[in-house]
């Protein structure tokens, strides 16, 4: 299970939701294995004035939020932080500097999914990649 958060500026996200939902699915789906039916993508378009950043960051500045079932190994984390800067910058031209990127992991049974705690539920992929 993955549950991404997208924010950023309103004028920026909203024109590329559709493609960088795709962007992030595909590097989520390579990295940590999950089956390609498993998309749980959230936007948080924001006013300028909701979303300050530091200096040195666009308009393009983008924080992506991941939560997950602990038990990917940390090689699997980096490779889905390095393919979604890589591909980020390839298909959006947005570059590192405007992106920042948090993965939280949970026990699976601090989720409720379906009607069961996440440790009770039968899944048709690995967790421990």
């Amino acid at each position: 299970m993955a549950q991404v958060k997208i924010f950023g500026s309103r004028e920026h996200l909203n024109p590329i939701k559709e493609r960088l939902s795709e962007v992030i699915h595909s590097c989520v789906v390579e990295a940590f294995k999950l089956p390609p039916d498993k998309k749980f993508h959230r936007f948080f378009p924001m006013d300028k004035e909701d979303f300050l950043f530091a200096p040195g960051r666009t308009e393009a500045y983008t924080v992506i939020e991941l939560s997950i079932f602990e038990g990917r190994s940390v090689e699997s984390k980096k490779q889905f932080i390095h393919l979604l800067f890589e591909r980020i910058q390839i298909e959006l031209q947005i570059f590192p500097q405007d992106i920042e990127i948090t993965i939280f992991e949970t026990p699976k049974s601090n989720w409720g999914i379906r009607g069961f705690p996440g440790d009770e539920l039968r899944l048709n992929y690995n967790v421990n990649v």
